[in-house]
């Protein structure tokens, strides 16, 4: 019997990406019954709501959504909540600005049968040239792993969302980003395993927006600012607060002089600088200031 999955997109004011990923999603190569569900997290212009409903002899059954609330955990929430209604054992999330290989899904099967993990994460290529540059792949080695990166890529069994209470993602990370590690923290304490898959790649966007360092910079901020918060969500107590705090001083004292060494090698020396970013980001959050990532839309 072929493994029934539901493949879940949220997406916001990105008709054109939407378009490029759909049509990816039709030309997989795949045993598997497969159906697409969209939610679409602009109530007001909904372009790609009306995008998906205005497809004719799409591939797979596809359905349309509206996330009503803002926010990147909300819709991730609505779209769980309609796959469950769905008989898929697996579901598979990807973002609107990413598209998969043709042999994306299969390969996600096939590893997720070898290691009977709860839920797996495929990699990531940001293979565009010049505009990748400083946006590494996210990759791993295929097999079981301690901790998932992100929600991008990733493939979860239906048995792991029925036991985990709703909401799934965590509305207070609706526009800072940080649901999904979030959601990883609760399922590993949980028990529930997870693995990496190598071969499942989606391929990423990098538009213009995000190709210079400033906005390197700001990610590195809203990443160890969110990051920090769920720390501080699950109650890490006092030793490993003071561990934190302690790598955190050190990144801020160190990574300006090896910026200031590594001005020879722009690359290295932005990594430095997102190491500086990223523990400003952290100690922000433990003042208890938070930023917004989502706010903002990047591509179309």
């Amino acid at each position: 019997m072929a493994d029934r999955v539901v493949i879940c997109v949220p997406t916001y004011k990105r008709p054109k990406s939407l378009q490029r990923l759909l049509d990816a999603i039709a030309a997989l190569e795949t045993d598997a019954a497969i159906s697409v569900l969209v939610a679409d997290n602009d109530a007001e212009a909904h372009a790609g709501f009306d995008l998906c409903n205005g497809i004719l002899d799409y591939r797979w059954p596809l359905t349309a959504v509206i996330a009503h609330k803002r926010g990147i955990a909300q819709v991730r929430n609505t779209l769980i909540e309609h796959a469950l209604e769905t008989d898929a054992r697996f579901i598979a999330m990807i973002d609107d600005d990413e598209w998969p290989q043709p042999d994306w899904i299969t390969q996600f099967m096939k590893t997720a049968h070898q290691t009977q993990a709860d839920v797996l994460q495929g990699s990531i290529l940001f293979g565009h040239g010049d505009a990748a540059d400083g946006h590494g792949d996210i990759r791993r080695s295929t097999g079981p792993i301690a901790m998932l990166q992100g929600a991008g890529n990733i493939l979860i069994t239906r048995a792991v969302l029925e036991e985990t209470s709703a909401p799934w993602f965590d509305p207070q990370f609706a526009l800072s980003g940080g649901e999904d590690q979030d959601f990883f923290v609760r399922l590993q304490r949980a028990g529930k395993r997870f693995a990496w898959s190598d071969e499942a790649r989606a391929h990423g966007e990098v538009p213009e927006a995000r190709a210079g360092l400033g906005w390197l910079l700001r990610r590195a901020y809203s990443v160890g600012n969110s990051d920090m918060r769920v720390l501080l969500k699950h109650r890490p107590g006092l030793p490993k607060l003071t561990v934190e705090l302690l790598k955190i001083l050190a990144s801020l004292l160190l990574s300006p002089l090896a910026a200031a060494i590594l001005a020879p090698s722009p690359n290295r020396k932005a990594r430095a600088l997102q190491k500086l970013f990223r523990a400003a980001g952290k100690l922000s959050a433990m003042c208890g200031r938070r930023t917004n990532e989502y706010a903002v839309v990047h591509g179309e």
